[in-house]
């Protein structure tokens, strides 16, 4: 059991990140879910408190820097500091338009959310996990933004040509290499996860594995031990390629 240990969720009141509040309440983690609409926020809390898990609300716009700066004070008031940070909020736009035809604004609108907010947000939270002894960073990635794997004509999904989404994966896969290597030698774990082509809202549900297989592998890499890694990137079977 984890009790007295925060976790702040971004993207947490459905899907993959709601799942994984629950299986991480589960362990005595308190979840700090993190979502825009405050409703949908307040709604998943009361179900987490429903199930005996210390759940709290905070509204959050990874693309919203008051949100970010007010979110974080939160934190230090209420906890005063965070254990594990999961980036999971991510957005997808007009992901079946060739390359050729992106528009790009569309593809700022993307990074936005899934780069830029990711790292502002980060910054915004290290002060508080480099309070905790054994701080964790999981980025959700995804295997669409491994290079290898698009590289790859026999890649399961290399049908998928998505520019804004794959590329801004890859990039986050970036950025997880990046802190990583600023904090290696500190307790600071910082990895990415890919939890695979699940069935959420995200996708219109139409992914082949549930929210319960595709959370077990960003919990696995949350409550990672002291020997654990870092700087890398899994999925549930082991290591994926950059």
């Amino acid at each position: 059991m984890s009790q007295n240990k925060t976790v702040f969720i971004t993207g947490a009141n459905k899907g993959i990140g709601y799942e994984t509040a629950q299986q991480l309440g589960r362990q005595g983690y308190t979840i700090l879910v993190g979502a825009r609409d405050e409703s949908r926020g307040q709604e998943a809390v009361e179900n987490l408190l429903t199930q005996g898990i210390t759940a709290h609300f905070i509204q959050l716009d990874v693309t919203d820097t008051a949100t970010i700066e007010t979110a974080s004070r939160y934190i230090e008031q209420q906890f005063g500091s965070l254990d594990v940070l999961i980036n999971n909020a991510g957005v997808s736009i007009d992901a079946m338009s060739p390359p050729s035809q992106y528009k790009v604004a569309n593809m700022r609108l993307v990074y936005d959310t899934n780069v830029f907010g990711v790292v502002e947000l980060t910054q915004h939270m290290l002060p508080l996990l480099q309070k905790s002894s054994a701080p964790r960073i999981v980025n959700v990635s995804s295997g669409l933004g491994s290079l290898t794997q698009n590289s790859d004509p026999n890649y399961e999904y290399a049908a998928f040509n998505g520019l804004a989404y794959a590329s801004s994966k890859a990039s986050l896969n970036a950025v997880t290499v990046m802190f990583a290597k600023e904090f290696k030698d500190t307790t600071l774990k910082v990895n990415a996860a890919d939890p695979g082509y699940t069935a959420t809202d995200f996708n219109d549900n139409t992914g082949p594995r549930s929210v319960e297989q595709a959370a077990t592998i960003i919990v696995e890499l949350a409550t990672l031990d002291e020997k654990g890694p870092t700087g890398q990137f899994f999925d549930e079977n082991g290591v994926v390629p950059w």
